[in-house]
């Protein structure tokens, strides 16, 4: 096993991926393949004008099936495959070595890019006519055209040789011939000491053999004299019987040493065929992590040579939901500006929040910075950290800083304010339908900053806070403290002066699944405002990021979102809609129905989660339902200047991690990880986040210790600025906040914080 394994693409490790991980394989989900058309409809195609070559076929004969490389079970060579009705087939250069059958568009991909392999050893060959091969290995189904009969049975009989040879491997029974590929050093000394012990084992066997028949020949001679002495009846009988044992006996020895030559002999046989299974073996286990890492390789390289549309309108790539004759379809990005089913008008005015420090009501604010420094150029190796981590819940996947982005989930979760200024406007409606429009729109607004956001965010620390004190800018502050470790949940509270209070307990479960991470957020969001008393609760839908293993990263958000009304009754349902190329909706779709407690629609909500929402009011006519003019309630921000190497903040995001005194010794901008990832020292971010991982795990040992009769983990903690209590409205049990922290701030009494960092 000594050759290099042929490239193998990544369908050829679709099922290693399945047999190793013990999942599904999600990465590579294939379509069926469609066979070749029968011939009464190659005639029709061709009648019609349809054209099943790539060309006509060439006047010369295609190049002919060669010997190459290190064995002679290597052959390459043109030949014709099938790819769909639209092209039909198509040349592609084929390279058949170590029972593998692989194919390129050119001779000059064979060192980046292959198209496809199929494994000899367990295919089945065809054929159909006298140029026609069909190789089939379970789902996968190659037609094969080659140029002349000549030529097929060239192939043909490669294939043959090649097949019989992989079966021969796969089964350990190949004979102890000279083309076999040389073993190891460290293999073929490991084997040699074994069997040089066991002949010394032997020669041992054979010393005392020969004693054996030494002494027992002397013993037989001793016992034949005393045969012939004049001695008791008895006695003569009793010799017999022992110069019988004593010839048993060395008839036995005879036959062990025996056994054991034959078991040396055995040995020294096989041990080739033993040294080829350890061999194959090894590699199989090595082989899917090689491959991984040349495909991602060759998907970087291959998007560095695709120039792609600009960032705000790139449609995530869905190549990978292909069948692997993906070369032979042409793309084009799906986001695509539809045209405005309404026109854009705005119930106020709306503009953007001042984050920079300047403000519309004139008081003034403090300088908030506009930059961080820009991510550094790490290679990252995803595969590395997560090939083991299937199936397992994300918060427990020891993450290096490398995936993260410089802000806690407790920041992320703030964000979800940045376009508060909805919910100033939802304040000053006198219909609460109205007002569930902005509601509606608020709870879409909190996706857009996600939409190239792929790191991942600090897990907070036990006990650790977040507060955003914006009250003299915005109008509001924000305080987040996390409640729980295992599962992890944060608690949030916003109060906000111009007339509302926003609260939730949300707990991320999350699921790596190969091809695709799930992140389900479990938990109740609720508004309420103060004048009307208007009380509006809420869910969050399923973030989706694909790509996990190779590719470019994106994310999806999709599911349903249910806002209801506690006081009035009124509903509002939102679908946000999957993300599928072959869907030509739109991309990240979102549509929904504003109703009141009696069910009538009043209001249709239609837009993206990225970009912006609309709502129209639904009319009566004589001619039945129809809508008005659409009005945009929100729009999304644009996005700073050099967000791309800004982890793709939005100006809000910028100023979370921003130092700032007099917060509390437990905040987020206290932690040395992540204000050192921010800085670009990412080596020093890693040992010091596995330092307070480490001494968060220590604090919980002795927790746990002194709470022996907590029976689950976390169950003896309680939050310092929350309480747990039963929520009125849902009747879930939920942490709401029980007061004193901006108080303590003011006095800057911070002795009941933990020390965490």
């Amino acid at each position: 096993m000594g050759k290099a394994a042929a490239p193998l693409c990544s369908a050829g490790t679709r099922g290693l991926v399945s047999l190793l991980s013990a999942v599904p394989c999600l990465a590579c989900k294939q379509p069926p393949r469609r066979p070749p058309p029968p011939p009464a409809l190659l005639v029709a195609m061709s009648l019609a004008g349809a054209t099943t070559l790539e060309g006509p076929l060439p006047s010369t004969p295609a190049t002919t099936p060669t010997s190459a490389g290190p064995g002679p079970d290597t052959y390459k060579g043109w030949l014709f495959k099938w790819t769909n009705y639209l092209k039909g087939y198509q040349r592609r250069w084929f390279v058949l070595s170590n029972g593998l059958l692989s194919y390129y568009r050119t001779q000059a991909e064979m060192a980046h890019t292959c198209r496809g392999t199929i494994n000899l050893s367990t295919a089945h060959i065809d054929t159909e006519d006298s140029c026609n091969i069909v190789l089939s290995n379970g789902g996968r189904t190659y037609h094969l055209k080659a140029h002349s009969e000549v030529e097929r049975q060239r192939w043909v009989t490669a294939l043959e040789l090649a097949k019989s040879k992989a079966i021969r491997m796969r089964n350990n029974q190949s004979d102890d011939s000279g083309d076999e590929e040389p073993a190891s050093q460290s293999d073929k000394s490991e084997l040699h000491g074994t069997l040089k012990s066991l002949s010394s084992k032997l020669e041992d066997l054979s010393t005392c053999n020969d004693l054996i028949a030494k002494h027992g020949a002397a013993l037989q001679r001793s016992l034949s004299e005393l045969e012939n002495l004049k001695l008791p009846a008895e006695s003569g009988e009793k010799i017999k019987a022992v110069n019988e044992r004593a010839t048993l006996f060395r008839i036995t020895s005879n036959a062990m040493i025996n056994a054991c030559r034959d078991f040396l002999d055995l040995a020294e046989t096989h041990s080739r065929k033993w040294q080829r299974a350890l061999q194959y073996e090894r590699e199989q286990r090595t082989r899917l992590e090689e491959t991984i890492e040349q495909l991602a390789k060759q998907h970087n390289n291959l998007e560095r040579a695709c120039r792609g549309p600009p960032p705000s309108l790139q449609t995530p790539s869905v190549k990978a939901e292909a069948s692997d004759e993906d070369e032979e379809t042409e793309y084009f990005d799906a986001m695509e500006d539809s045209p405005s089913l309404l026109p854009p008008q705005v119930f106020d005015s709306s503009h953007q929040a001042s984050y920079d420090g300047s403000s519309k009501d004139g008081i003034h604010k403090k300088k908030r910075r506009t930059r961080v420094p820009d991510k550094p150029n790490y290679s990252l190796n995803l595969w590395s950290i997560m090939k083991n981590c299937i199936g397992k819940e994300l918060s427990k996947i020891p993450m290096p800083v490398n995936f993260n982005e410089p802000l806690s989930m407790l920041q992320r979760l703030t964000e979800d304010l940045e376009y508060h200024e909805l919910l100033d406007k939802a304040v000053k409606c006198e219909s609460s339908i109205e007002q569930m429009c902005f509601v509606a729109a608020f709870s879409v607004s909190s996706y857009s900053t996600t939409v190239h956001r792929t790191a991942k965010p600090f897990n907070p620390l036990l006990g650790e806070t977040y507060e955003l004190d914006r009250l003299d800018e915005l109008g509001f502050r924000s305080l987040c403290e996390q409640v729980s470790h295992h599962p992890p949940a944060a608690a949030h509270h916003v109060y906000s002066k111009r007339g509302w209070t926003l609260w939730q307990e949300i707990t991320i479960a999350s699921k790596f699944r190969g091809k695709y991470l799930s992140i389900m957020p479990l938990g109740y969001i609720h508004l309420e405002f103060h004048s009307s008393g208007n009380h509006y609760v809420w869910q969050k839908v399923t973030s989706t990021v694909h790509n996990i293993i190779v590719g470019k990263l994106w994310i999806d958000q999709s599911g349903d979102i249910e806002i209801i009304n506690y006081k009035s009754k009124d509903k509002c349902q939102l679908k946000f809609t999957p993300y599928s190329y072959f869907s030509r909706d739109v991309p990240r779709k979102v549509t929904g129905l504003v109703m009141d407690a009696e069910g009538t629609s009043h209001y249709v909500m239609s837009g993206t989660w990225d970009e912006k929402m609309e709502c129209s009011k639904i009319v009566q006519s004589s001619q039945g339902n129809g809508s008005s003019e659409g009005k945009v309630l929100w729009q999304k921000y644009p996005l700073p200047e050099n967000a791309e190497n800004m982890y793709f903040f939005s100006n809000l995001a910028l100023t979370l991690n921003e130092p700032e005194e007099r917060i509390a010794p437990t905040d987020s901008r206290q932690r040395p990880d992540q204000r050192l990832m921010e800085n670009g020292k990412w080596d020093e971010a890693n040992a010091e986040k596995q330092r307070l991982e480490e001494k968060q795990r220590a604090v919980r040992r002795k927790r746990e210790a002194e709470a022996a009769e907590a029976l689950e983990e976390g169950t003896g903690y309680s939050p310092l600025w929350f309480e747990r209590k039963v929520d009125p409205v849902t009747g879930e049990l939920m942490c709401v906040y029980k007061g004193g922290y901006w108080e303590a701030k003011e006095q800057q009494q911070w002795s009941a914080c933990p020390n965490i960092f």
